[in-house]
């Protein structure tokens, strides 16, 4: 699964609210809610997030292995 917990946290560090993403960035709010639910994005918009927040991919995503049953 991938998870995006790194992102708020970097969110946090970098003091970057969420509406400022969507308003100030031009990143989709729809965007921002899928990330909330753990739903797929495109590496586009990880690539813009990662040009906005100043930072590397595993502080917006971090993959968690699926447990095996």
């Amino acid at each position: 699964m991938i998870s995006y917990q790194p992102f708020y946290e970097t969110l946090f560090k970098k003091n970057v609210t969420e509406y400022a993403l969507i308003f100030k960035y031009g990143i989709p709010a729809n965007t921002v809610h899928r990330m909330k639910h753990n739903k797929p994005i495109t590496t586009t918009t990880l690539n813009t997030l990662c040009e906005i927040l100043d930072c590397k991919v595993d502080e917006v995503i971090e993959y968690i292995p699926d447990e095996k049953i």
